[in-house]
């Protein structure tokens, strides 16, 4: 079973001496995500896979649909390799899809529903998908008008399938697709595409700084590997239940919630959008056992004591980005930090760590074979202990090269072969492991939520305003979703400051995902710089950080006056 199969030029595979490490330390899974499925399907037959409000699904119907439908993708010519471009939400609908391309070598990319042309073409362009999978209901935007735009616009991709609506002349509906395919005839057809447990299972993408996406091929075993090694270090697993309120495509809800239900056979409850009162009540009905917080769900519960209304008392481990010892003493549960990159490493810690490991550092990573070192950032030689330094690490899941990206992956990687989160850590060593807490970022770019934001590529559509100079954006601090976008605006002479409705109807005119865009405008004369005269971002963020401190106060102190 180990071995690649299909091959794809462009994709930085593992050395095969590491690859036989790797396998023999079991942390690499030596089978394919249709296998895991398939095993955990005869397994555990009637168990509930996932739950939602729209529909539950057991293991035997869902590795049984995904069969049909992936059978139906390689009746529709999609063969091993091809990729397939991907738009969807937090559905039941959404899994079988992905389960049905994996199952049959085609690689999502996995992309979000709230790009838009912009995104949607640099990828399109980037990863010359044959396919394109779309939620057709997934809000008030023509989603199937975008993907049928993009279509027209990048041949490549040849099947528009088109899920939970109408499917338009030319398309495909996912429903008639699986319907169309008898069981028996689709395993038929998947008995013979041989996968390898190697092969590319699908392209996550990256936060970069820039406005060129960076795509990050993940494999079927390293995948696997990952995802179970988590959820042994989180105490998850076949008994456990967890719910998931964000995008499922990310490389988060994989790891947490998709991986972990097909490999281990986890149930998981799927919240097609956030509301921390309807998860309050998911948790007390389905005894939910693990829950995560990447982006606002965490500050949104705190923020509302009607949660508390709920039995949240099956919670084994709440794990969020920050503020864990803030939300533990809220909801009376075992909370801990977490930090992840879809590069490859995950952070965290279990419920019966000691508290100071779960609410002041990002824990450890699960995976022996990870290496995790702090470097200086300009010398790659290691801080002394105490100091902070940029996270680098190397091991079973880590990127080994950006899909097509050679000059992305010249610079991310030290002499050592160690990647470059761009992230500063601090170390921890307690009873003589060693655990890191996140101290801030050198890279530019904006954690809106959980959705990174590169800010030197809205900066390029900011001055393209008629009544903008210059432009530059940096992150401010937000007490729901951790940070937003500040744009700095250097003005033309004689033109008016554009306000922020005015400036996101611009943006998003152009083909800019909506949650780029910048939640407030300071218009300044100039820039500040540095004492070598390069703008200085740093300055700009305490700026506007001082600047919403100073409101703050202002807003208490009359408020405080007035009663």
């Amino acid at each position: 079973m180990a071995g690649i199969n299909f091959r794809i030029e462009g994709v930085m595979y593992c050395d095969p001496e590491a690859a036989k490490r790797y396998f023999e330390a079991g942390a690499w899974a030596d089978k394919t995500f249709g296998q895991a499925l398939a095993d955990t399907a005869r397994r555990l037959p009637q168990k509930l896979a996932f739950i939602s409000d729209e529909r539950n699904i057991t293991f035997q119907e869902l590795d049984e649909q995904s069969d049909r439908l992936a059978g139906a993708l390689v009746k529709l010519g999609l063969e091993p390799g091809a990729r397939a471009m991907f738009q969807m939400g937090t559905t039941v609908d959404t899994v079988i899809a992905l389960c049905a391309c994996y199952k049959a070598g085609v690689i999502p990319v996995c992309s979000l529903p709230q790009y838009r042309e912009v995104e949607i073409g640099k990828l399109a362009a980037l990863s010359e998908p044959q396919a394109y999978f779309v939620q057709a209901d997934f809000s008030q935007f023509d989603l199937v008008g975008l993907a049928q735009k993009m279509c027209a616009e990048h041949r490549s991709m040849r099947q528009l399938i088109v899920a939970r609506g109408e499917a338009p002349a030319g398309t495909h509906g996912m429903g008639a697709l699986i319907d169309a395919t008898p069981l028996e005839e689709a395993r038929n057809l998947l008995a013979t595409l041989a996968i390898g447990s190697e092969d590319v299972l699908s392209f996550q993408l990256s936060g970069g700084t820039t406005g060129v996406p960076k795509i990050i091929p993940r494999f079927h075993a390293e995948y696997l590997g990952h995802s179970i090694a988590w959820s042994n270090h989180s105490g998850a697993g076949e008994n456990a239940t967890l719910i998931w309120s964000l995008p499922l495509l990310h490389n988060a809800a994989h790891l947490y919630a998709l991986v972990p239900t097909i490999a281990l056979g986890q149930t998981t409850v799927l919240m097609s959008k956030v509301d921390v009162l309807r998860m309050g009540e998911l948790i007390q009905r389905h005894r939910v056992t693990h829950a995560v917080s990447i982006g606002p769900v965490a500050p949104q519960i705190m923020a509302c004591p009607q949660v508390l209304e709920y039995d949240l008392s099956s919670l084994k481990l709440f794990v969020c980005l920050t503020r864990a010892d803030s939300l533990e003493a809220f909801i009376g549960v075992p909370c801990s930090n977490l930090y992840g990159t879809t590069e490859g490493l995950l952070l965290g810690s279990g419920p019966d760590v000691d508290e100071f490991i779960r609410h002041h550092t990002h824990g450890c990573s699960g995976c022996d074979q990870d290496e995790i070192i702090l470097l200086d950032p300009d010398s790659e030689k290691p801080v002394a202990p105490g100091e902070m330094g940029e996270l680098c690490f190397r091991g079973p899941s880590s990127l080994r090269g950006y899909f097509n990206a050679p000059e992305a992956n010249a610079t991310v990687f030290t002499r050592d072969g160690f990647f470059r989160t761009g992230d500063m850590m601090r170390a921890h060593v307690i009873d003589g492991q060693t655990y890191v807490s996140f101290e801030g970022r050198l890279r530019d770019n904006i954690n809106r939520g959980g959705e990174k934001i590169g800010c030197e590529e809205v900066e390029v559509f900011l001055s393209r305003h008629p009544a903008v100079l210059d432009a530059k954006l940096v992150a401010m601090p937000d007490p729901l979703y951790g940070e937003k976008g500040c744009a700095f605006l250097i003005l033309r002479n004689g033109r008016s400051a554009p306000e922020i409705p005015e400036m996101i109807e611009f943006l998003t005119s152009r083909g800019l995902a909506k949650f780029k865009c910048p939640e407030r405008i300071e218009i300044v004369e100039g820039f500040p710089v540095t004492r070598v005269g390069k703008v200085d971002k740093p300055a700009m963020r305490q700026i506007i950080a001082a600047t919403l401190a100073a409101e703050a106060s202002k807003s208490e102190s009359l408020s405080q006056k007035e009663h």
